[in-house]
């Protein structure tokens, strides 16, 4: 349908409803002469006459009266959901999906969430536990939450941590027995415990920084799983060395679970970012979420995640 199919109609219903040119006329907004053009436009367009018309009242035809009666609940359906739209937009509502690993959806959203539902009952979140680098705006998403480096150029990105870090740790049991690596080539005499990547299905690198550069160590792996929880609790039963986020391991390192070492070689890379499509109009239930996370993340600062660890490996 033309926009100007719409207008037609729509200004017949109106017509229609205030048995008045004059009194339709106000309520449009348009003068009665150009009512009545826009009036017989559409009767010549369906090849009926719709209002019988005398100086003292307008009143449908039959024709007319079938079309009213057709046309008058689906008019006030679309105005309602342009009004719903609206109410939208003025008052957060609705539905907001966010893709993030789990390490951050322990470490930033879980924090905020009794502020975020006691200001804003009618918005509802999907929080999608990911590890993937996936395109947010393929799937469906609203916003995502990833390390810095891993967003994409075309998206607004709001920073919500400092650098992070990775940590190579393992069981005070674990190094009872062998002599803690001081340089990264020495995890080759040490079995570890590696992550593995979904969408890949390649082994997360064991990335260090040294006085010339990067180094990249080929560990031999005796375990791999796609769950930094799983890692980090064979780790503290002492089956090797696991290479974790730092936050996710730190409850277990200052509970004396866990021995970090090669802390000195461990290189920071960029902090967690929320990021978003750049839209014109951004949904008022996003613009809430987008705002909640900002201010808790101000008050609360980097806060380590509500657990023994974070679920899966970091992205």
């Amino acid at each position: 349908m033309r926009g100007g199919d719409f207008n037609e109609l729509a200004a017949f219903l109106c017509v229609a409803e205030e048995r008045s040119f004059r009194r339709a006329a106000e309520r449009l907004g348009m003068s009665p002469s150009a009512l009545s053009h826009t009036i017989r436009a559409l009767e010549q367009r369906l090849g009926a006459r719709l209002l019988n018309r005398t100086t003292r009242s307008v009143a449908p035809t039959e024709a007319g009266q079938v079309l009213f009666d057709r046309l008058r609940p689906a008019i006030e359906e679309i105005g309602a959901a342009v009004r719903d739209v609206g109410a939208c937009q003025a008052q957060p509502r609705g539905l907001v999906r966010v893709n993030l690993p789990r390490v951050a959806a322990r470490l930033l959203v879980t924090p905020m969430l009794p502020a975020f539902r006691a200001a804003y009952p009618d918005v509802r979140l999907d929080l999608v536990i990911d590890d993937s680098i996936t395109d947010i705006v393929g799937a469906g998403f609203d916003a995502g939450i990833r390390s810095g480096g891993l967003v994409q150029q075309d998206m607004i990105a709001v920073r919500l941590t400092p650098e992070l870090r990775m940590a190579v740790v393992g069981s005070p049991a674990y190094f009872a027995g062998r002599p803690p690596p001081e340089h990264p080539q020495d995890l080759r005499d040490h079995p570890c415990l590696t992550y593995r990547w979904d969408d890949t299905g390649v082994l997360q690198r064991w990335e260090f920084q040294g006085p010339a550069g990067a180094i990249f160590v080929a560990v031999e792996s005796v375990i791999t799983a796609n769950e930094t929880d799983f890692l980090l609790d064979a780790a503290r039963q002492g089956a090797g060395l696991a290479y974790i986020e730092e936050n996710s391991a730190k409850p277990s390192i200052e509970d004396g679970e866990l021995v970090q070492v090669l802390g000195d070689w461990c290189r920071p890379f960029s902090g967690f970012h929320l990021y978003y499509i750049n839209r014109p109009h951004m949904p008022a239930a996003l613009r809430a979420f987008v705002d909640a996370i900002k201010s808790s993340v101000s008050t609360n600062g980097h806060r380590r995640p509500a657990g023994p660890g974070s679920g899966r490996g970091m992205a």
